[in-house]
């Protein structure tokens, strides 16, 4: 892949996603511009698959580097997640690099950590809510000024990502659980479910979703307020709830 030239990963991955076409329609391969994951259900068919790629690879003239390859295990290093078939969690080395640098003393800087916490928002539970007042400080017509109220803020966000949970892998066969959060400045939902893990039926997040309200649902009461979570989250959550048996819990008495 040629560097420097701005169009250079769009067209890399096109290149790929032409040749691997098959193989990506099937749903068992996943590529990102140069990083290409096979996962498969047992190692026979691991193998044959392996086979398939490095095929159609070596059809086209492609060179793959060894040292940066990884074949054959549970888990793997993905787009700063650790992935496994049971789970999705975050690469902690790449919350530790961020955790060590001092607090931000700009917009440019906030907005940076602003950035790479978002990217994990699917991990925070209320994000919306924890990071609403770091982003109105990052506002153009607004003075920047780390008060205790934007430290702590701060602060509660880098806790959050050291303490993430990790994330369970959809089973299309369980029913799933869908919380619903509403307050005054922001919607929260968090998709649940509970699997066996270690031979123990134990409930955990599939993956959390927040957003902050707008000016037009500030006059909402709380009735409405839960009704407009609901919907806001089946309408996100649609991919993995279209079709799925699911319980929708809140504490909101008027919707119940």
């Amino acid at each position: 892949m040629t560097f420097g030239i701005k169009n250079s990963p769009s067209h890399y991955q096109r290149m790929m996603n032409t040749i691997l076409l098959t193989e990506l329609s099937e749903g068992w391969l996943f590529i990102y511009i140069d990083d290409i994951i096979i996962f498969s259900d047992s190692w026979s068919l691991h193998l044959e698959r392996l086979a398939r790629v490095l095929h159609k690879v070596a059809e086209v003239n492609m060179k793959i580097s060894l040292k940066r390859c990884n074949f054959g295990f549970e888990e793997l290093k993905a787009l700063g997640h650790i992935v496994s078939g049971l789970s999705l969690g975050i690469d902690k080395s790449k919350v530790a690099a961020v955790l060590l640098k001092p607090i931000p003393q700009n917009k440019k800087e906030m907005m940076s950590f602003l950035g790479f916490s978002s990217y994990y928002r699917q991990h925070l539970k209320d994000f919306a809510i924890l990071a609403k007042s770091l982003y109105r400080i990052c506002h153009q017509q607004t003075v920047f000024e780390m008060t205790q109220e934007i430290i702590k803020a701060y602060e509660k966000i880098r806790k959050a990502l050291t303490e993430a949970p990790l994330l369970l892998m959809p089973d299309w066969d369980i029913p799933f659980k869908l919380y619903l959060d509403a307050c005054g400045d922001a919607l929260g939902a968090a998709l649940h479910q509970v699997q066996i893990i270690d031979d123990k039926p134990k409930e955990g997040p599939v993956c959390h979703i927040s957003r902050q309200i707008k000016p037009t649902e500030v006059r909402y009461v709380a009735s409405q307020m839960e009704c407009l979570c609901l919907v806001w989250a089946l309408e996100r959550l649609h991919y993995y709830l279209y079709g799925s048996s699911f319980k929708v819990i809140t504490d909101c008495n008027t919707v119940k």
